[in-house]
């Protein structure tokens, strides 16, 4: 163990001498310069005295006033008042009633000329998020229409169901339908040739079509896969004519940074058969598929909204082995201009439409079962408009476009074959076949639409078409001009009414007679015409309604079809009960 022994200050302070000293002495140096040191004194800050400025400062001005004291005084006089407050109360809201609204609903409605109308829907409520309904329909007349000799009734019976479902990030829909129609083809050529009461009882001009289907749809949140539609539908007839057709569409989303990109898909497969052609030289098969794809640039701001997008499209003839490959353009675009007052939009689309015995029988029940079916080619269908309100209650919507197609069907009378029991009832000139053209058209439509109130509105629109032919004559059974009025308004809270309008301007048709007997074809001119419906309702109560329809007013028997004239004024009194199962 080591002891240090503490030293007194004068000890340390020679020990520290001596041991310095013979450092110094003991360096080899021996040329040792001298060093000035120079000693400065730190800066040492100070900090002068602080002064307050006065608030108020000594002003030495010549024109410096003497302020002048000012005092105040109250005089106050009483005032006699009857014034009397009364005793505040809230004031009270009407509370509007409470709409019942009912499940189901029943309609049963007779008319003139034996018509018969009868409608019954149904929903049922499975869960929270899942329904299920159907609809059935029957539409019916006797006919009796004044100058025709041949039967001339005709009803349409339809029954669907469907079934819903709405999840959290899902939905979807199932459709399931069958239908039973019945139509006559009554309208002889009696103006051109002379029909013989032998003939006439000789002829059955009745047709009828089965129909049914099958389809639905889905659709997802938040996914790229937006929805996918699906439909199969099947078609045939009293003459062994049958329809086959399948479609699909999905639709895709992907959003991008300013932009969105959206792909919508189509198949669309066409099969059927007609039992004979016309002229019963052969059978009519016909098969089609068309499949394509459609990509769209999305931009959307405030005020404008963008569509920039085309369509690759394969066409395939299953029956002739034969294909073809279009691009058709898909632009849409609007632009906001002030505000809701005037928004101008304008696009172009195009694409390969199907044709079907169905869609041809929907628009023209008096078709021949022996129509030649192929797709149309719509080149370009390009428009311009300007739309938007003039004031809150009156809207407005014109616009201005340009068609072009290749192979368009166009619906023109059959030829008469002669007067024989061996011939079919459809083939006395008295149905309508298919034929096809290159068709450019201009088009002109403009809209009105007034909203005074939810007690009344009020609509037209008008719509002129040119239609420029490359191997037709005609524009077979196209008017140029077309027009509608209408109009809704409740009378009193109880009783409503309505009113509508149609005009179809002038169109041709063509008449040919193979025997020769009637010389060569003949143009027909049908004349426009006018059809007013109106109709006027009671509400009983919540649950049940009584109704008067009146239709074709002031039109006759106008030809809707060249020799198929129209029943005349028709009346329709029914009844409609809601309710609850």
């Amino acid at each position: 163990m080591i002891y240090l022994r503490t030293l007194s200050k004068p000890f340390l302070f020679l020990y520290f001498f001596c041991f310095g000293t013979a450092m110094i002495w003991g360096q080899e140096e021996d040329d040792l310069d001298t060093e000035i040191v120079t000693v400065v004194k730190p800066y040492t800050p100070t900090i002068s005295d602080a002064f307050k400025v006065k608030e108020t400062p000594v002003l030495d001005d010549s024109v410096t006033t003497q302020k002048k004291e000012v005092n105040y005084s109250i005089f106050s006089v009483p005032v006699a008042s009857t014034f009397t407050p009364a005793k505040g109360k809230a004031e009270t809201v009407e509370k509007a009633k409470k709409i019942k609204l009912y499940d189901n609903y029943a309609t049963l409605g007779f008319g003139n000329y034996t018509t018969i109308l009868g409608e019954l829907f149904s929903n049922f409520e499975i869960s929270r998020t899942d329904q299920a309904g159907f609809f059935f329909r029957h539409n019916s007349a006797q006919g009796d229409i004044d100058g025709i000799v041949l039967e001339n009734k005709f009803y349409n019976t339809s029954l669907d169901g469907y079934y819903n479902s709405r999840q959290r990030d899902l939905s979807y829909r199932v459709d399931a339908g069958v239908s039973h129609q019945l139509y006559n083809w009554y309208g002889l050529p009696d103006e051109m040739v002379p029909f013989t009461a032998e003939t006439i009882a000789g002829i059955d001009p009745q047709q009828t079509y089965l129909g049914a289907q099958l389809g639905g749809n889905i659709a997802v949140e938040d996914s790229f896969f937006e929805q996918l539609s699906a439909k199969i539908q099947y078609v045939s007839d009293a003459f062994s004519s049958s329809e086959f057709r399948i479609t699909a569409q999905p639709e895709f989303q992907f959003p991008l940074s300013e932009f969105e990109l959206k792909v919508k898909g189509e198949v669309d497969y066409l099969t059927g058969s007609f039992e004979r052609n016309y002229a019963n030289t052969s059978e009519l098969p016909y098969g089609l598929l068309i499949a394509g794809v459609a990509p769209a640039w999305v931009y959307a701001n405030e005020d404008l909204t963008v569509a920039l997008g085309a369509a690759a499209v394969v066409g395939v003839d299953t029956e002739r082995s034969q294909s073809d490959f279009f691009i058709y353009p898909r632009i849409q675009a609007s632009y906001r201009l002030v505000d809701e007052v005037l928004v101008a939009y304008a696009g172009a689309d195009g694409g390969l439409r199907q044709n079907s015995f169905y869609q041809f029988k929907e628009e023209n029940p008096f078709v021949s079962p022996t129509l030649f079916i192929a797709p149309t080619n719509e080149l370009v269908d390009g428009y311009v408009g300007l739309k938007g309100k003039l004031s809150n209650a009156v809207g407005y919507n014109v616009r201005g476009g340009y068609r072009s197609q290749e192979n368009r069907a166009l619906f023109r009378l059959n030829p008469y074959k002669g007067s024989s029991t061996a011939f079919e009832g459809y083939e006395n000139g008295n149905s309508f076949g298919v034929v096809y053209d290159d068709i450019n058209t201009f088009s002109l439509f403009g809209e009105l639409q007034v909203q005074v109130s939810d007690d009344f509105s009020l609509g037209i629109n008008a719509e002129y078409q040119q239609y420029n032919t490359t191997n037709q004559a005609e524009a077979w059974n196209l008017p140029e001009l077309q027009a509608t009025v209408f109009s809704n308004f409740n009378i009193t809270e109880q009783i409503y009414a309505g009113a509508s309008v149609f005009y179809v301007g002038e169109r041709f048709d063509l008449f040919q007679d193979t025997t020769g007997a009637s010389g060569p074809a003949v143009t027909l001119t049908l004349d426009g015409y006018v059809d007013a419906n109106a109709h006027v309702g009671y509400k009983v109560n919540d649950r049940l309604n009584i109704f008067l329809k009146g239709s074709n007013l002031v039109g006759g028997n106008y030809e809707k079809w060249a020799n198929f004239p129209v029943q005349s004024i028709q009346g329709l009194l029914g009844a409609t009960y809601k309710f609850d199962w």
